[in-house]
C-alpha cells in the first residue's frame, strides 16, 4: 500500500502532538513490526517558478489536427500569461498550476518561452505526471477555488516535500490495507499513543426526512453485512480539494469527482470499500444474492459479462446491478446529471469475491481488501464517515435513516493466555505487564483473572485465534531482533533412533556405491500403471487421493518410488546423462479400508493419548521404501576399454549392500513382477518375508516410458526389514586362511543362489567366505547346462589350516551341492 509520509505522520501527531521523523526512520519503524518496505521515493525535486494561476481567457485554435487552446493565466504579475495548451479539462477561472519560464520539471524538463502553434508559449499548465506526482494522463491538474491565489507558490500549496511510502501489506493482515492499520503500527514502532482520528465520534444523523432504503440479505450469498443510506441534492460534477486528490494519486487512484473521491478516500483512510450508486436508477429493494444462471452484468469497465451462480451480486427489482465487492454496474453509473446517490457499504465474503475477480479476470482496490477480510464493525462507521465527506465536497443532505443488515455470525473467541507465555517461548525474561500492554496496542480487551490473561481479540484482527497468535503479536511488536540466537545443547546420551541410523546407513552406503540421491514427487502421474500394464487387482493401484494436489493430474499418492524415480530418469537422459545411479529414499502411501474418521482436535490442549492413537489408526499405512535405478555404463569407458553396462546383477547386488546396511541378510530369489523383466527379475526376501524386488525393467515398460531398452532398478520396503543394532566387534585372527577355487556344472536353470547355498552348508564352520566369480555357457559343458566357479576361503580360529583339511572341506561342500542342486565337478 502506497501512502505519504505527510499523512503518517499526520496520523500519528493526533495522538502524540509534534512527533516527527525522517523517511529512514519511518522505514525502519516498518520494519520493526514485521511490515517490509516495497519502495521509498521522495517527490521529484522541481526547481524554478512554479506557481498557482488562474485561467482568464481561453481562446480555441481549431486550424490544426488536434485541439489547441491559447490561454491567458494570471499568476500574480500585473499581467496575465500567455500560455499553449492542448488540454481541455479546464475552463475559464479554474486554478491550474503553472510553470513559468526557467522551471525545471522531473526529466529534467526545462520551461522556457517558446513559439508553438504559431503563438508565443511563456510558460506550461502542468499535469499530476508532469509535477512527478501520479500517472494520470487524463489532463492537467485543476485546483478547488479557494485553494490558494494567483502567484502562490506551488510547491507550498500542493506539498512537494514529501515522500511516497510502499508498504507491503502481507494477505493475513488485511486490517494494515489501510492508514488506521498502518497508522496503528506505526505508533507501535515508536511507542506514541494511537488516536482513530478517521472515525467519527457520533452516529451521522439524518439532515431531512425519509424512508431507509430496503434491504435483504439471502443466506446463500455468505454476506455478513451491508448498509445504505440516500444523500440527497449533490453536486456530482463538483471536484475533490487536492489535500484528498494528493493522497488518492499516491496511492494509485485516478480522482474523479468528489462524490467517488470521497468514497475511495475513506476506503485508503479506513479500509472500508464504499460505492456509490445513481438512486434515481436504482428500482425497488436492494437484495444481496447469488447470481443466477444465465444472467449478464454490464461493469463499469464496458464490459457485458455473463455471471455464474458463484458470484455474489448487488440486485434490484431490474436484475443484477453490481457484482459484489469487485465493481459496479454502468447501468447504476453516478453520471453529471446525478442528483441523489445511494451509499453502499458492505462486508462480502472474501473467498466469494476472490474467486469471482479470477473468474472475471477483474481486479479492483475493493477486491483486494475483501480478499484480505474487512472488519465487519466498521461497515456503518465508513458510511457515516464517507456521507460527511460526500456532503462536506459535493453539497446534498442525508435523507433517512441508515438501513443496516447483518447475518449472524460466530462470537469473536475469547483466548487464555499466562502472563509469562511470551517470555517462555522467546526465552527473554520482559518486564512485568509487557504481554498485556502489547496485547491492549493491538486493540485487544484484556482482563486479569487469577494469574491468567482473559484476552478478546478485536474485529479487525481475525488472524488472532489462539495462544500463539497472541504470544507472536506480543514478540513482533517487542522487537524479533532482540529475541537471542541461542543452539540448543544436546542432552547426553541421546542421538539418533536406531530407525534414523539404519536410513542413514542405507543412504550412506549407497552414496558410496557411486548413487546419487534424488527427490521425486510424492504425487502419481497419471496412468503410469497402466502403462506398466499392472492388473486391475494389483495392490499397488489400492492408491489414496488428496483433495488438494498441486496438480490436477497428480492427485494420488505414491504407493511404489519406481515411477517418480523413471521420471527423474527420463529427464535427465533428455539432458543429455546416460550413465545414471540413481536412488531415494522416502515414504510411501498404502491405500486400503479406510480408517475411522476423527474430528477435529482440540487446539487449546495437547491431544490426549486416546486422541492421538485415534489419529494414528485413521491414517493409511506409509512405510518407508528405497528405491534406484541403474541404466547406461557401471563402469565407465577409458583407455582401460569400452566399459560396462549396467545389469540385473549390479541390482541384485545393490539390493545386498542395502541389506549389509540394514544389518539384515537379503535373499534373492527368480521372481516375476511387472514392471520387471520376467526372466531377470528377483524377489527380495527376509526369513521368507518378501520384502521388494530387483532386476531389469520390462522391455514394453520401458518403451511405453520413452527410456533406454536395458534399465535395471531394485526397491525395497526398509520399513519391514528386522531392526537390528550390531555393535561393532571384529574378529581378527593370526592365523592364515586357505584359498581354493571350485567349478561346478549345474543345469541352465538352477538359480545360483541356490548352489552358493548348498555349497556353503556342506562346507562346514571352516568356511568364512564364499564368492562366485564366473559363470560359463558352451559347448564344453553340455547343452542347458552353466559352469559356476566358485572362490572359498577357509580359516580356523584355533590353529593352522592345513591344504588337506581345507580340500576335506571343499569336497564336502561339492557333495551337499551335488545332493541338493545335482551338480558336478567339471
Amino acid at each position: 500500500m502506497r501512502l505519504p509520509q505527510s499523512w503518517l505522520t499526520e496520523v500519528l501527531r493526533s495522538g502524540a502532538p509534534g512527533w516527527t521523523a525522517t523517511t529512514e526512520d519511518i522505514d525502519a519503524g516498518f520494519v520493526r513490526v514485521g511490515f517490509e518496505i516495497e519502495d521509498v521515493e521522495p517527490f521529484p525535486e522541481i526547481t524554478g517558478p512554479l506557481v498557482v494561476g488562474r485561467v482568464a481567457a481561453i481562446e480555441e485554435l481549431t486550424e490544426f489536427k488536434k485541439p489547441i487552446r491559447f490561454c491567458q493565466v494570471e499568476v500574480g504579475e500585473d499581467a496575465p500569461r500567455d500560455i499553449v495548451c492542448g488540454a481541455r479539462n479546464f475552463g475559464v477561472g479554474d486554478l491550474v498550476v503553472v510553470a513559468l519560464p526557467g522551471t525545471v520539471l522531473p526529466g529534467p524538463f526545462e520551461i522556457a518561452t517558446r513559439k508553438t502553434y504559431g503563438k508565443t508559449s511563456d510558460g506550461m499548465i502542468c499535469s499530476v505526471t508532469e509535477l512527478g506526482i501520479g500517472d494520470d494522463h487524463s489532463g492537467i491538474l485543476v485546483l478547488a477555488p479557494g485553494t490558494a491565489e494567483p502567484g502562490a507558490d506551488a510547491r507550498e500549496v500542493l506539498g512537494l516535500d514529501d515522500t511516497a511510502i510502499d508498504v507491503n501489506v502481507t494477505p493475513d493482515r488485511g486490517y494494515a490495507f489501510s492508514m488506521r492499520g498502518l497508522g496503528r503500527e506505526l505508533a507501535s514502532a515508536f511507542e506514541v499513543p494511537y488516536v482513530d482520528a478517521g472515525l467519527p465520534a457520533d452516529a451521522l444523523e439524518a439532515s431531512v426526512d425519509g424512508d431507509p432504503w430496503p434491504v435483504s440479505i439471502d443466506a446463500d450469498s455468505s454476506a455478513v453485512r451491508y448498509t445504505a443510506r440516500v444523500i440527497t441534492g449533490v453536486d456530482a460534477t463538483a471536484g475533490s480539494p487536492w489535500w484528498i486528490a494528493k493522497r488518492l494519486l499516491v496511492a494509485g487512484i485516478r480522482p474523479i469527482s468528489a462524490i467517488v473521491d470521497a468514497t475511495n478516500y475513506v476506503m485508503i483512510e479506513l479500509g472500508q470499500p464504499l460505492h456509490a450508486f445513481d438512486a434515481d436508477k436504482v428500482r425497488g429493494t436492494v437484495t444481496v444474492r447469488s447470481a443466477r444462471a444465465g444472467e449478464t452484468l454490464e461493469t463499469l469497465d464496458g464490459v457485458v459479462r455473463t455471471l455464474d451462480p458463484e458470484d455474489v451480486v448487488i440486485a434490484d427489482d431490474s436484475g443484477p446491478i453490481a457484482l459484489a465487492g469487485v465493481m459496479g454496474g454502468a447501468a447504476t453509473e453516478v453520471g453529471d446529471d446525478t442528483t441523489e446517490i445511494l451509499l453502499e457499504s458492505a462486508n462480502f465474503d472474501q473467498v466469494r469475491v476472490f474467486r469471482t475477480g479470477k473468474r472475471h479476470k477483474l481486479s479492483s482496490e475493493a477486491q483486494k481488501r475483501f480478499e484480505r477480510l474487512v472488519d465487519p464493525e466498521l461497515t456503518a462507521v465508513a458510511s457515516d464517515r464517507a456521507a460527511a465527506l460526500i456532503v462536506e465536497l459535493a453539497g446534498g443532505r442525508v435523507a433517512g435513516a441508515l438501513t443496516d443488515e447483518r447475518a449472524e455470525t460466530a462470537p469473536v473467541p475469547v483466548i487464555d493466555i499466562a502472563p509469562e507465555q511470551p517470555d517462555v517461548t522467546a526465552g527473554v525474561e520482559y518486564p512485568a505487564g509487557t504481554t498485556a500492554a502489547r496485547l491492549r496496542e493491538v486493540g485487544c480487551d484484556v482482563e486479569e483473572s487469577n494469574g491468567q490473561l482473559r484476552v478478546t481479540p478485536p474485529s479487525w484482527r481475525p488472524d488472532l485465534r489462539q495462544r500463539a497468535d497472541l504470544v507472536e503479536e506480543v514478540l513482533r511488536l517487542e522487537g524479533l531482533e532482540d529475541i537471542p540466537a541461542v543452539i540448543p545443547r544436546a542432552i547426553g546420551g541421546t542421538g539418533l533412533t536406531p530407525v534414523q541410523r539404519r536410513r542413514r546407513a542405507i543412504g550412506v552406503t549407497l552414496a558410496a556405491d557411486g548413487f546419487v540421491e534424488v527427490l521425486p514427487y510424492p504425487f502419481m502421474p497419471a496412468g503410469v500403471f497402466d502403462a506398466w500394464g499392472l492388473p486391475d487387482d494389483d495392490v499397488r493401484r489400492r492408491t489414496v487421493s488428496v483433495l488438494n494436489p498441486l496438480e490436477s493430474d497428480r492427485p494420488q499418492l505414491n504407493t511404489t518410488l519406481l515411477p517418480g524415480l523413471l521420471e527423474m530418469t527420463a529427464r535427465n537422459i533428455a539432458r543429455g546423462r546416460r550413465d545414471l545411479a540413481l536412488y531415494t529414499v522416502g515414504q510411501v502411501v498404502l491405500g486400503g479400508e479406510p480408517g475411522p474418521v476423527v474430528p477435529a482436535l482440540d487446539v487449546e490442549r495437547r491431544p490426549s493419548d486416546t486422541d492421538l492413537e485415534a489419529l494414528d489408526a485413521s491414517l493409511p499405512d506409509q512405510p518407508l521404501y528405497v528405491a534406484a535405478v541403474l541404466t547406461g555404463l557401471r563402469d565407465p569407458a577409458g583407455p582401460w576399454g569400452p566399459g560396462r553396462a549396467a545389469d540385473a546383477h549390479d541390482a541384485f547386488e545393490a539390493a545386498r549392500e542395502v541389506g549389509s546396511a540394514a544389518g539384515v541378510d537379503l535373499d534373492l530369489v527368480a521372481d516375476d513382477l511387472l514392471p520387471w523383466h520376467p526372466g531377470r527379475c528377483a524377489r527380495i526376501e527376509v526369513d521368507g518375508v518378501v520384502v521388494g524386488h530387483a532386476g531389469e525393467l520390462h522391455p514394453a515398460v520401458l518403451e511405453r516410458a520413452g527410456l533406454p531398452k536395458r534399465l535395471c532398478a531394485f526397491e525395497i520396503d526398509v520399513t519391514a526389514l528386522p531392526l537390528t543394532q550390531t555393535l561393532p566387534s571384529p574378529q581378527v585372527s593370526p592365523f592364515p586362511a586357505v584359498l581354493q577355487d571350485v567349478n561346478v556344472v549345474v543345469a541352465r536353470e538352477v538359480p545360483a543362489k541356490q548352489v552358493h547355498d548348498a555349497l556353503a552348508a556342506g562346507a562346514g564352520e571352516l568356511l568364512e567366505a564364499l564368492t562366485l566369480f564366473d559363470v560359463f555357457t558352451g559347448e564344453q559343458v553340455g547343452e542347458g547346462n552353466k559352469s559356476l566357479t566358485f572362490a572359498l576361503t577357509f580359516r580356523a580360529a584355533d590353529r593352522t589350516l592345513t591344504e588337506d583339511e581345507a580340500s576335506a572341506a571343499k569336497m564336502a561342500a561339492v557333495d551337499r551341492a551335488a545332493e541338493e542342486v545335482g551338480a558336478r565337478l567339471r
